[in-house]
Protein backbone atom coordinates (compact mmCIF):
# COMPACT_ATOMS: atom_id res chain seq x y z
CA UNK A 1 0.00 0.00 0.00
CA UNK A 2 1.35 3.19 -1.26
CA UNK A 3 1.66 6.54 0.78
CA UNK A 4 -1.63 7.51 -0.89
CA UNK A 5 -3.86 5.01 -0.73
CA UNK A 6 -3.06 4.59 3.16
CA UNK A 7 -4.18 8.35 3.17
CA UNK A 8 -7.18 7.78 1.08
CA UNK A 9 -8.14 4.47 2.54
CA UNK A 10 -7.82 6.13 6.33
CA UNK A 11 -10.23 9.01 5.17
CA UNK A 12 -13.00 7.01 3.35
CA UNK A 13 -12.69 4.71 6.90
CA UNK A 14 -13.92 7.94 8.53
CA UNK A 15 -15.90 8.88 5.87
CA UNK A 16 -17.78 5.58 5.83
CA UNK A 17 -18.15 5.74 9.99
CA UNK A 18 -19.63 9.28 9.90
CA UNK A 19 -16.20 10.61 12.05
CA UNK A 20 -14.85 12.62 10.12
CA UNK A 21 -13.73 15.80 11.41
CA UNK A 22 -14.33 19.19 9.73
CA UNK A 23 -13.46 22.71 11.13
CA UNK A 24 -15.43 25.67 11.40
CA UNK A 25 -14.65 29.17 10.58
CA UNK A 26 -15.87 32.19 12.69
CA UNK A 27 -16.29 35.18 11.07
CA UNK A 28 -16.36 36.92 14.56
CA UNK A 29 -13.85 36.63 17.83
CA UNK A 30 -14.46 34.06 20.25
CA UNK A 31 -17.52 35.28 22.62
CA UNK A 32 -21.17 33.63 23.68
CA UNK A 33 -22.69 35.16 20.60
CA UNK A 34 -20.49 34.11 17.18
CA UNK A 35 -21.14 34.45 13.59
CA UNK A 36 -20.50 31.58 11.25
CA UNK A 37 -21.48 32.18 7.08
CA UNK A 38 -23.67 35.02 8.18
CA UNK A 39 -25.47 32.94 10.80
CA UNK A 40 -25.34 34.38 14.64
CA UNK A 41 -24.88 31.24 16.93
CA UNK A 42 -24.86 31.29 20.85
CA UNK A 43 -21.94 29.82 21.50
CA UNK A 44 -21.74 26.64 24.10
CA UNK A 45 -18.52 25.16 22.53
CA UNK A 46 -15.72 27.48 23.95
CA UNK A 47 -13.28 26.20 26.85
CA UNK A 48 -13.26 30.35 27.46
CA UNK A 49 -15.18 29.76 30.80
CA UNK A 50 -14.54 33.18 31.96
CA UNK A 51 -15.28 34.95 28.89
CA UNK A 52 -11.93 36.43 28.79
CA UNK A 53 -10.99 35.47 25.32
CA UNK A 54 -12.89 38.67 24.16
CA UNK A 55 -10.94 40.81 26.98
CA UNK A 56 -7.22 42.03 26.77
CA UNK A 57 -7.16 43.06 22.76
CA UNK A 58 -6.29 46.80 24.11
CA UNK A 59 -3.54 45.42 26.57
CA UNK A 60 -2.02 43.26 23.91
CA UNK A 61 -2.01 46.33 21.43
CA UNK A 62 -0.24 48.29 23.77
CA UNK A 63 2.49 45.29 24.33
CA UNK A 64 2.83 45.25 20.64
CA UNK A 65 3.74 48.70 20.35
CA UNK A 66 6.52 48.06 23.19
CA UNK A 67 7.59 43.99 21.69
CA UNK A 68 6.22 43.88 18.06
CA UNK A 69 5.29 40.63 16.82
CA UNK A 70 7.83 37.53 17.26
CA UNK A 71 10.18 36.34 19.79
CA UNK A 72 12.42 35.32 17.42
CA UNK A 73 14.05 32.10 19.05
CA UNK A 74 13.83 29.53 21.47
CA UNK A 75 13.99 30.57 24.62
CA UNK A 76 17.53 29.31 25.20
CA UNK A 77 18.78 31.14 22.17
CA UNK A 78 17.93 34.74 22.21
CA UNK A 79 13.85 34.70 22.51
CA UNK A 80 12.97 34.75 26.51
CA UNK A 81 12.19 38.37 27.23
CA UNK A 82 11.20 40.01 30.90
CA UNK A 83 7.42 39.76 29.72
CA UNK A 84 8.09 36.08 29.85
CA UNK A 85 10.18 36.37 32.86
CA UNK A 86 7.60 38.18 34.71
CA UNK A 87 4.48 36.16 33.73
CA UNK A 88 6.27 33.03 35.02
CA UNK A 89 6.86 34.83 38.40
CA UNK A 90 3.04 35.72 38.05
CA UNK A 91 1.84 32.48 37.66
CA UNK A 92 4.14 30.92 39.94
CA UNK A 93 2.40 33.70 42.56
CA UNK A 94 -0.97 33.19 41.61
CA UNK A 95 -0.71 29.06 41.73
CA UNK A 96 1.45 29.16 44.80
CA UNK A 97 4.43 27.47 43.78
CA UNK A 98 8.39 28.89 43.63
CA UNK A 99 8.49 28.81 39.77
CA UNK A 100 6.80 28.43 36.39
CA UNK A 101 7.79 27.18 32.83
CA UNK A 102 6.05 28.53 30.01
CA UNK A 103 5.25 26.41 27.32
CA UNK A 104 3.73 27.13 24.10
CA UNK A 105 1.01 24.93 24.40
CA UNK A 106 -0.60 22.79 26.50
CA UNK A 107 -0.17 19.50 24.64
CA UNK A 108 3.40 20.64 24.83
CA UNK A 109 3.84 21.06 28.70
CA UNK A 110 1.98 17.91 28.90
CA UNK A 111 4.26 15.49 26.18
CA UNK A 112 7.64 17.54 27.56
CA UNK A 113 7.10 17.01 31.09
CA UNK A 114 6.46 13.55 31.43
CA UNK A 115 8.63 12.78 28.03
CA UNK A 116 11.30 14.37 30.25
CA UNK A 117 10.40 13.20 33.91
CA UNK A 118 10.15 8.99 32.98
CA UNK A 119 12.77 6.93 31.26
CA UNK A 120 12.22 3.30 30.20
CA UNK A 121 12.11 1.09 33.05
CA UNK A 122 9.74 3.52 35.24
CA UNK A 123 6.02 3.01 35.48
CA UNK A 124 3.63 5.79 34.74
CA UNK A 125 0.16 5.37 36.16
CA UNK A 126 -2.47 7.04 33.98
CA UNK A 127 -6.97 7.33 34.33
CA UNK A 128 -8.33 6.01 31.43
CA UNK A 129 -9.81 9.31 30.38
CA UNK A 130 -6.89 11.37 30.42
CA UNK A 131 -6.09 13.76 27.87
CA UNK A 132 -4.47 12.54 24.69
CA UNK A 133 -1.29 14.55 25.15
CA UNK A 134 -0.62 13.14 28.71
CA UNK A 135 -0.77 9.75 27.18
CA UNK A 136 1.97 11.08 24.14
CA UNK A 137 4.13 11.57 26.82
CA UNK A 138 4.04 8.20 28.46
CA UNK A 139 4.83 6.65 25.24
CA UNK A 140 7.47 9.14 24.23
CA UNK A 141 9.03 8.44 27.25
CA UNK A 142 9.67 4.89 26.45
CA UNK A 143 8.54 4.14 30.19
CA UNK A 144 5.83 1.39 31.23
CA UNK A 145 2.42 2.73 30.92
CA UNK A 146 -0.57 1.81 33.11
CA UNK A 147 -3.99 2.98 33.08
CA UNK A 148 -6.41 2.48 35.76
CA UNK A 149 -10.34 2.67 35.35
CA UNK A 150 -11.90 6.68 35.33
CA UNK A 151 -11.28 7.64 38.87
CA UNK A 152 -10.60 4.05 40.37
CA UNK A 153 -8.65 5.02 42.53
CA UNK A 154 -8.46 1.25 44.60
CA UNK A 155 -7.23 0.10 41.20
CA UNK A 156 -4.96 2.46 41.38
CA UNK A 157 -3.61 1.60 44.66
CA UNK A 158 -3.54 -1.79 43.97
CA UNK A 159 -1.23 -1.17 40.87
CA UNK A 160 0.71 0.43 42.56
CA UNK A 161 1.05 -2.38 45.28
CA UNK A 162 1.66 -4.81 42.77
CA UNK A 163 4.64 -2.82 41.24
CA UNK A 164 7.69 -4.58 41.57
CA UNK A 165 10.43 -3.43 43.96
CA UNK A 166 12.79 -3.47 40.97
CA UNK A 167 10.98 -1.35 38.64
CA UNK A 168 11.98 2.45 38.15
CA UNK A 169 10.54 5.31 39.58
CA UNK A 170 7.05 5.82 38.91
CA UNK A 171 4.99 8.65 38.13
CA UNK A 172 0.59 9.47 38.70
CA UNK A 173 -0.55 11.31 36.39
CA UNK A 174 -4.49 12.88 36.05
CA UNK A 175 -6.24 15.85 34.78
CA UNK A 176 -8.22 17.79 37.10
CA UNK A 177 -11.47 18.78 35.54
CA UNK A 178 -11.56 15.84 32.64
CA UNK A 179 -12.54 17.44 29.48
CA UNK A 180 -14.97 15.51 27.66
CA UNK A 181 -16.96 14.45 30.93
CA UNK A 182 -16.47 16.79 33.61
CA UNK A 183 -15.95 15.75 36.69
CA UNK A 184 -13.33 16.21 38.83
CA UNK A 185 -10.57 13.89 39.91
CA UNK A 186 -10.12 13.55 43.50
CA UNK A 187 -6.80 15.48 43.71
CA UNK A 188 -6.68 14.99 47.64
CA UNK A 189 -6.75 10.70 47.47
CA UNK A 190 -4.50 10.82 44.54
CA UNK A 191 -2.12 13.02 46.37
CA UNK A 192 -2.24 9.98 49.62
CA UNK A 193 -1.75 7.74 46.84
CA UNK A 194 1.38 9.39 45.52
CA UNK A 195 2.99 9.46 49.52
CA UNK A 196 1.95 6.23 50.01
CA UNK A 197 3.79 4.75 47.09
CA UNK A 198 6.79 7.28 47.25
CA UNK A 199 5.39 8.23 43.55
CA UNK A 200 5.81 11.48 42.26
CA UNK A 201 2.39 13.21 41.48
CA UNK A 202 1.59 15.49 38.39
CA UNK A 203 -1.76 17.03 37.38
CA UNK A 204 -3.04 18.62 34.44
CA UNK A 205 -5.58 21.21 35.82
CA UNK A 206 -5.77 22.99 31.92
CA UNK A 207 -10.13 22.99 32.99
CA UNK A 208 -9.62 23.64 36.50
CA UNK A 209 -7.31 26.84 36.63
CA UNK A 210 -9.09 30.16 37.19
CA UNK A 211 -12.26 27.48 38.15
CA UNK A 212 -11.30 25.91 41.56
CA UNK A 213 -9.72 27.11 44.29
CA UNK A 214 -10.27 27.88 48.05
CA UNK A 215 -13.87 29.44 48.72
CA UNK A 216 -12.38 31.56 51.02
CA UNK A 217 -10.00 33.37 48.36
CA UNK A 218 -12.34 33.24 45.35
CA UNK A 219 -9.41 33.66 43.04
CA UNK A 220 -9.46 30.41 41.04
CA UNK A 221 -5.98 29.45 42.06
CA UNK A 222 -6.52 25.76 40.73
CA UNK A 223 -6.81 22.50 41.75
CA UNK A 224 -4.04 22.38 44.81
CA UNK A 225 -5.54 25.50 46.29
CA UNK A 226 -9.28 23.62 45.84
CA UNK A 227 -8.11 20.38 47.61
CA UNK A 228 -5.87 22.79 50.20
CA UNK A 229 -2.62 20.56 49.40
CA UNK A 230 0.96 22.19 49.93
CA UNK A 231 3.08 22.52 47.00
CA UNK A 232 5.14 19.05 48.25
CA UNK A 233 1.95 17.30 48.14
CA UNK A 234 1.09 17.94 44.53
CA UNK A 235 4.31 18.99 43.33
CA UNK A 236 4.08 18.67 39.12
CA UNK A 237 1.12 21.19 38.29
CA UNK A 238 0.00 21.94 34.98
CA UNK A 239 -1.71 25.62 33.56
CA UNK A 240 -3.39 26.68 30.39
CA UNK A 241 -3.39 29.59 29.33
CA UNK A 242 -5.92 29.45 26.73
CA UNK A 243 -9.19 28.02 28.87
CA UNK A 244 -10.23 30.07 31.73
CA UNK A 245 -7.45 32.62 30.98
CA UNK A 246 -8.70 33.26 27.62
CA UNK A 247 -5.38 33.47 25.89
CA UNK A 248 -2.79 30.91 24.23
CA UNK A 249 -0.39 28.78 25.64
CA UNK A 250 0.45 26.99 28.76
CA UNK A 251 2.92 26.87 31.94
CA UNK A 252 4.63 23.83 34.11
CA UNK A 253 4.99 24.86 38.06
CA UNK A 254 6.56 23.65 40.92
CA UNK A 255 9.74 23.46 42.84
CA UNK A 256 13.19 25.03 41.87
CA UNK A 257 14.44 22.45 40.91
CA UNK A 258 11.60 20.59 38.57
CA UNK A 259 12.14 23.71 36.87
CA UNK A 260 15.66 23.77 36.19
CA UNK A 261 15.41 20.15 35.13
CA UNK A 262 12.63 21.17 32.53
CA UNK A 263 14.60 23.69 31.36
CA UNK A 264 17.37 21.32 30.52
CA UNK A 265 15.39 18.41 29.34
CA UNK A 266 11.73 19.11 28.16
CA UNK A 267 12.37 19.11 24.79
CA UNK A 268 9.45 20.90 23.31
CA UNK A 269 10.42 23.54 25.72
CA UNK A 270 14.21 24.02 24.47
CA UNK A 271 13.91 23.32 20.68
CA UNK A 272 10.19 25.44 20.36
CA UNK A 273 10.44 29.45 19.73
CA UNK A 274 9.34 31.45 22.64
CA UNK A 275 5.81 32.67 22.75
CA UNK A 276 5.24 35.69 21.33
CA UNK A 277 6.70 38.38 24.32
CA UNK A 278 3.60 41.03 23.42
CA UNK A 279 0.79 37.65 24.29
CA UNK A 280 3.10 37.37 27.19
CA UNK A 281 2.80 40.40 28.65
CA UNK A 282 -1.07 40.94 27.82
CA UNK A 283 -1.42 37.50 29.98
CA UNK A 284 -0.43 39.67 33.00
CA UNK A 285 -4.27 41.95 32.27
CA UNK A 286 -6.29 38.98 32.12
CA UNK A 287 -4.42 37.53 35.23
CA UNK A 288 -5.35 39.86 36.71
CA UNK A 289 -8.61 39.78 35.76
CA UNK A 290 -9.18 36.10 36.58
CA UNK A 291 -8.51 36.87 40.24
CA UNK A 292 -11.64 38.94 40.57
CA UNK A 293 -14.57 36.99 41.45
CA UNK A 294 -17.65 38.05 39.63
CA UNK A 295 -17.02 36.10 36.48
CA UNK A 296 -16.60 32.71 38.32
CA UNK A 297 -19.64 33.30 40.55
CA UNK A 298 -21.38 34.21 37.51
CA UNK A 299 -20.29 31.15 36.00
CA UNK A 300 -21.38 28.65 39.45
CA UNK A 301 -24.63 30.55 39.10
CA UNK A 302 -25.30 29.45 35.11
CA UNK A 303 -23.65 25.88 35.83
CA UNK A 304 -26.64 25.60 39.20
CA UNK A 305 -29.14 26.84 36.83
CA UNK A 306 -28.66 24.87 33.82
CA UNK A 307 -28.42 21.50 36.13
CA UNK A 308 -31.81 22.10 37.74
CA UNK A 309 -33.70 23.13 34.64
CA UNK A 310 -32.12 19.97 32.49
CA UNK A 311 -33.19 17.59 35.72
CA UNK A 312 -36.51 19.24 35.36
CA UNK A 313 -36.82 17.92 31.66
CA UNK A 314 -34.88 15.14 32.22
CA UNK A 315 -31.97 15.54 30.09
CA UNK A 316 -29.36 12.86 30.26
CA UNK A 317 -26.91 14.83 32.08
CA UNK A 318 -23.55 13.35 33.12
CA UNK A 319 -22.41 13.91 36.53
CA UNK A 320 -20.39 17.29 36.29
CA UNK A 321 -20.43 20.27 38.81
CA UNK A 322 -18.00 22.14 36.21
CA UNK A 323 -18.75 24.57 33.25
CA UNK A 324 -18.44 21.20 31.22
CA UNK A 325 -21.82 19.73 30.70
CA UNK A 326 -21.96 16.88 28.76
CA UNK A 327 -24.97 15.28 27.44
CA UNK A 328 -24.80 11.16 26.58
CA UNK A 329 -26.40 10.43 23.27
CA UNK A 330 -24.65 7.32 22.73
CA UNK A 331 -24.94 6.66 19.09
CA UNK A 332 -22.71 9.44 17.17
CA UNK A 333 -24.65 9.47 14.09
CA UNK A 334 -27.62 10.69 16.47
CA UNK A 335 -25.34 13.17 18.18
CA UNK A 336 -24.48 14.95 14.98
CA UNK A 337 -28.04 14.75 13.88
CA UNK A 338 -29.13 16.68 17.49
CA UNK A 339 -25.79 19.21 17.30
CA UNK A 340 -27.43 19.91 13.53
CA UNK A 341 -30.69 20.80 14.63
CA UNK A 342 -29.76 22.67 17.34
CA UNK A 343 -27.95 24.83 15.36
CA UNK A 344 -30.97 25.25 12.74
CA UNK A 345 -31.97 26.71 16.30
CA UNK A 346 -29.31 29.08 16.46
CA UNK A 347 -26.99 27.32 19.16
CA UNK A 348 -23.46 25.77 18.56
CA UNK A 349 -22.90 22.87 20.79
CA UNK A 350 -20.72 20.17 19.43
CA UNK A 351 -21.74 16.72 18.92
CA UNK A 352 -17.99 14.56 20.35
CA UNK A 353 -17.70 10.91 18.85
CA UNK A 354 -15.30 8.44 18.98
CA UNK A 355 -12.23 8.36 18.89
CA UNK A 356 -12.16 11.44 20.93
CA UNK A 357 -14.66 9.59 23.88
CA UNK A 358 -15.17 5.99 23.41
CA UNK A 359 -17.27 4.05 20.84
CA UNK A 360 -20.99 3.81 21.97
CA UNK A 361 -20.52 7.20 23.86
CA UNK A 362 -20.75 9.94 22.03
CA UNK A 363 -22.27 13.17 23.39
CA UNK A 364 -23.05 16.73 23.18
CA UNK A 365 -20.58 18.95 24.70
CA UNK A 366 -22.66 21.95 26.31
CA UNK A 367 -19.88 24.66 28.15
CA UNK A 368 -21.38 27.50 29.31
CA UNK A 369 -19.00 30.31 30.24
CA UNK A 370 -19.45 33.30 32.58
CA UNK A 371 -20.73 36.00 29.66
CA UNK A 372 -23.92 33.49 28.65
CA UNK A 373 -26.83 35.30 29.44
CA UNK A 374 -29.76 33.37 31.77
CA UNK A 375 -31.94 33.94 28.65
CA UNK A 376 -29.33 32.31 26.22
CA UNK A 377 -29.76 29.12 28.30
CA UNK A 378 -33.10 29.01 28.62
CA UNK A 379 -33.13 29.01 24.54
CA UNK A 380 -30.44 26.17 24.87
CA UNK A 381 -32.81 24.16 27.38
CA UNK A 382 -36.03 24.74 25.14
CA UNK A 383 -34.49 23.64 22.24
CA UNK A 384 -32.98 20.42 23.89
CA UNK A 385 -35.84 20.03 24.71
CA UNK A 386 -37.67 19.58 21.23
CA UNK A 387 -35.27 18.04 19.27
CA UNK A 388 -34.32 14.84 22.11
CA UNK A 389 -38.01 14.24 22.44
Amino acid sequence: MSWNQRIQHALQQRDEQHLRRRRVSLDSPQQAMVEINGQQLINFCSNDYLGLACEGGEALAQAAHKWNLGSGASHLVCGHTQAHHELEQALADYTGYPRALLFSSGFMANVGTIAALAQRGDLIFQDKLNHASLLDGAQLSRAKLLRYRHADYTQLNNMLENATEDSGEKLIVSDSIFSMDGDLADVRQLSDIAEKHNALLMIDDAHGLGILGSKEKNQGNGVRDHFALTPEQLPVYVGTLGKALGGYGAFVAGSEELIDYLIQFARPYIYTTALPPALAEAMLFNLELMRQPQRREQLTQHIRYFRQRAGEIDLPLMPSESAIQPLLIGDADKALTLSEALKQRGLWVSAIRPPTVPAGSARLRITLTANHTREQIDALLTALEQVMQ
